[in-house]
């Protein structure tokens, strides 16, 4: 997997969570919506800040991480600059998602969970976009696709290339 840098220095990185500590400071359950603005903010949530947070929330470093690692929406480094999400769930792999998958991989030359060593794309399961109907479903930078398929997805993320 390419570990892309962090966009920030480590002490803009503390800065930042410093700031998300304090607004969300005696706000119940907090955690992951702590986690979600530092992510929103930096792109990732750097691992150096699990430390600061578990201490902030009186909790272990070990119950950050873990919810850290528990949900795949979260990242240690920032993701590639398109990010595409294909969906896993059932009705997806009803509708062929394992090999749509398989196709991309070869296509992209990049598995599944990975990003392209340039940072130009992340490639990321994802286990339901609420789109069963229109299975099998992607997420391209945010924007929800039904019914896609490989011929589809590469011409999206063409389109997305030359319009960055």
């Amino acid at each position: 997997m390419a570990i892309l840098p962090q966009r920030f220095a480590p002490d803009q990185c503390q800065a930042v969570a410093r700031e998300v500590l304090a607004a969300r400071r005696g706000q119940p359950s907090a955690l992951l919506p702590i986690l979600h603005d530092i992510q929103d903010r930096l792109g990732a949530v750097p691992p150096d800040l699990l430390p600061m947070i578990a201490e902030e929330l009186c909790l272990s470093r070990a119950e950050v991480h873990g919810v850290v690692s528990f949900y795949h929406d979260f990242r240690a480094s920032p993701p590639g600059r398109h990010v595409l999400k294909l969906c896993q769930a059932e009705a997806c792999q009803s509708m062929g998602v394992k090999a749509l998958t398989a196709e991309l991989e070869q296509r992209l030359g990049l598995p599944l969970g990975e990003t392209l060593a340039d940072g130009s794309l992340s490639f990321e399961a994802v286990y339901c976009l609420g789109n069963c109907a229109c299975a099998p479903s992607a997420m391209l930078n945010g924007e929800l696709h039904g019914r896609v398929d490989a011929e589809e997805l590469m011409a999206l993320l063409a389109e997305q290339e030359t319009l960055a």
